[in-house]
């Protein structure tokens, strides 16, 4: 029996998704503010745990729901250190780097399906096409906080309206693919984008303090909020196999 590395596209996963990019928001924040490291240290630490992560889920050869997830929050992590260390820290305006990340993702996907002649996620059972999946989740994640924070800070909508903002125009995309027949893959990798700057704009509103248009409930217990529910719901796919996939 073969199958898929990555989880089935279920309630679940999206669940999962939109929990696993608003802690990366926070957590990310966390990091490099409260516990005073820096973005720079931030980066270099946070990375070397992606990697660490990664190798670990290489190594599974099918969906293991903890092994993936854990990579999913930390490249979650890394994507938003990413383009904050453009901005904040090299001074690279918010428009170039969101054309930057969409165009590192279009020549991922295009070099992806060039090789692979396919960028459906029910069959990633190679190594080649789990590593063109990963990359081009890490660009939807720095693109989607590129977009979103340009949105929310440039245009100055703020949190609350950036996220029904997104969430409409993921709405949307839902709408596409039930009812006018949208290309399921087109569909996925556009909603998987829209969600990163959602959750982060629902991270913002919540743990922001009320000066700044936020809940104020700070990043600690924001990040421990979804990080617990993002371990409930894990360990539900783990005991249900909700989400593996056999291909063949």
């Amino acid at each position: 029996m073969m199958y898929n590395r990555v989880p089935k596209v279920t309630v679940d996963f999206w669940i999962i998704k939109l929990l696993a990019v608003t802690m990366g928001e926070t957590a990310a924040d966390y990091l490099a503010v409260n516990m005073g490291l820096g973005l720079t240290a931030t980066s270099v630490l946070m990375t070397g745990v992606l990697v660490v992560a990664l190798a670990v889920q290489f190594a599974q050869k099918r969906y293991v729901p903890w092994a993936y997830w854990l990579a999913v929050v930390l490249i979650s992590v890394v994507g938003t250190l990413v383009t904050d260390n453009l901005v904040d820290t090299f001074g690279v305006r918010l428009i170039t780097t969101t054309w930057v990340f969409a165009l590192a993702l279009a020549i991922t996907f295009a070099v992806w399906f060039a090789s692979e002649r396919t960028l459906s996620i029910h069959a990633i059972f190679t190594t080649k096409r789990e590593a063109f999946y990963w990359l081009a989740i890490l660009f939807t994640f720095a693109l989607g906080t590129a977009a979103g924070d340009l949105v929310s800070e440039q245009f100055g909508l703020g949190y609350l309206a950036t996220g029904v903002l997104f969430g409409m125009i993921i709405a949307s995309l839902a709408l596409g693919y039930a009812v006018l027949r949208l290309d399921p893959i087109l569909g996925f990798w556009l909603a998987y984008i829209f969600t990163r700057p959602l959750g982060a704009s629902i991270g913002d509103f919540m743990s922001q303090p009320g000066e700044y248009g936020g809940m104020g409930l700070g990043t600690i217990v924001t990040s421990a909020l979804f990080l617990g529910t993002i371990i409930l719901v894990v360990a539900y796919q783990s005991l249900t196999r909700n989400g593996t996939e056999h291909i063949r």
